[in-house]
């Protein structure tokens, strides 16, 4: 029987793995199963062009490259659970698929809030992270005089308040619990400055408070909050972070705390791993590997620590590792893999500016400086950790885009890594 390769996961994760599976020399079946009926689209306009409306749906799809021409797409089949030491993946209909090497591209789903009051579809409560999820939004927001509530003012939130504003939308509120918006990856700096920005063009916050529970019968009409006050609302959108898609694999050893914890080349591990493992189990499941924000990986350009990363950059860049890491496993090659150690990027539109991020600006809270510009102009912001540069964002036009471009080969320059690229 010919070895096949499963990819779990028909996301953007998925399809890289496959493309560069063909790429590491892997010629055999690839058969990539993913719940959507959709073939892998690209998500980060959602919640900006599409709910605008100024992108079609038909923009989203990815095409995929040539050498996947004979890939096996199931598509609209869910991955219900997992025998990884028979090498088998058991579909949601019950049927079976044995893999010789397994790619784990399930990726997140967001979380939703468990509180009293409406639930449900037709109750006014989206979230966004699918077509389908962008489709029901968009219906609701373009009826007349909408009190939209987004709870949540991380990116989606503010993405999402930021095109209800262009769509003309009557009231725009957001509600989170930290004290500015964007705090946990931008810092209070660049956060505070964030929030002028959407308070000029009318957007209000309720920051520091906790959703107490939706009002209203079958539909809401109003958010209650843990300070007493009520929320007016006749459409509301959760924002409150992910879930890593990772129930399937249960019962098989794995540490699934937060998502797949992989390796320095992206193939799962055991629990308790580095903590009396078998030597085995020390250098992870060659035969199984996580892609994109699934996984929970150590970054050799910073530390040892596994993190999951939730960037657009990071399903290419995993894929690329991870794949060959598998393909060496599965050919036999005695392929010499460095510590995977990606430079990740992020950028995000709101009205008419961007923010632009490289490196992890999120590990360098303690030292944050304003490199170039003022707080109500375009900014340049430097993120640095023991005295070292390791993470830059623009905020403002596409020159501070440009800008935060231009110190990328510093934050390649990190000290956390030897000349070969190898952690010390």
């Amino acid at each position: 029987m010919t070895a096949r390769v499963v990819v779990a996961g028909a996301s953007l994760g998925g399809l890289r793995a496959a493309e560069q599976l063909r790429a590491a020399g892997w010629t055999g079946p690839i058969t990539v199963v993913g719940d959507e009926p959709h073939m892998p689209y690209n998500r980060p306009p959602l919640s900006k062009r599409v709910l605008a409306g100024t992108a079609p749906f038909t923009s989203l799809p990815l095409t995929p490259r040539a050498n996947t021409a004979d890939v096996e797409w199931r598509l609209g089949a869910r991955v219900a659970g997992a025998r990884l030491r028979d090498r088998v993946v058991v579909l949601e209909d019950g049927e079976e698929l044995g893999f010789d090497g397994l790619v784990v591209a399930t990726g997140l789903r967001s979380r939703r809030l468990r509180c009293p009051g409406p639930s449900g579809p037709g109750s006014g409560r989206h979230t966004v992270r699918t077509l389908a999820d962008v489709r029901a939004l968009r219906a609701e927001l373009s009826l007349p005089n909408v009190r939209l509530v987004v709870i949540g003012a991380g990116f989606i939130g503010c993405e999402v308040a930021a095109t209800a504003v262009g769509l003309g939308v009557a009231e725009v509120t957001v509600v989170d619990v930290e004290p500015l918006p964007m705090l946990r990856p931008l810092g209070g700096l660049l956060a505070g400055a964030l929030l002028r920005r959407h308070e000029e063009r009318g957007v209000r916050f309720a920051l520091g408070t906790v959703i107490a529970g939706f009002e209203g019968g079958d539909r809401v009409t109003g958010v209650a909050l843990s300070d007493g006050r009520v929320l007016a609302a006749d459409v509301v959108v959760e924002s409150v972070g992910s879930v890593a898609n990772t129930e399937w694999l249960a019962g098989n050893g794995l540490d699934l705390s937060d998502g797949v914890l992989t390796d320095e080349h992206l193939r799962v591990r055991r629990a308790g791993d580095g903590a009396g493992g078998t030597e085995a189990d020390a250098a992870g499941l060659p035969y199984v590997v996580a892609v994109g924000d699934v996984a929970r990986f150590p970054n050799a350009r910073y530390d040892g620590v596994p993190r999951r990363v939730e960037h657009w950059s990071i399903p290419g860049d995993t894929a690329k590792h991870a794949a060959r890491a598998l393909a060496a496993q599965l050919l036999s090659h005695t392929r010499d893999l460095t510590p995977f150690a990606p430079l990740p990027s992020f950028w995000s539109d709101q009205y008419d500016f961007r923010l632009q991020s490289f490196g992890s600006p999120e590990l360098g809270h303690d030292d944050v400086r304003l490199l170039d510009g003022e707080a109500d102009g375009d900014m340049l912001v430097g993120y640095h950790r023991d005295g070292h540069l390791i993470g830059v964002v623009g905020l403002g036009g596409p020159a501070a885009a440009a800008a935060a471009a231009q110190r990328r080969p510093l934050l390649l320059e990190s000290p956390a890594l030897s000349p070969q690229g190898v952690a010390p």
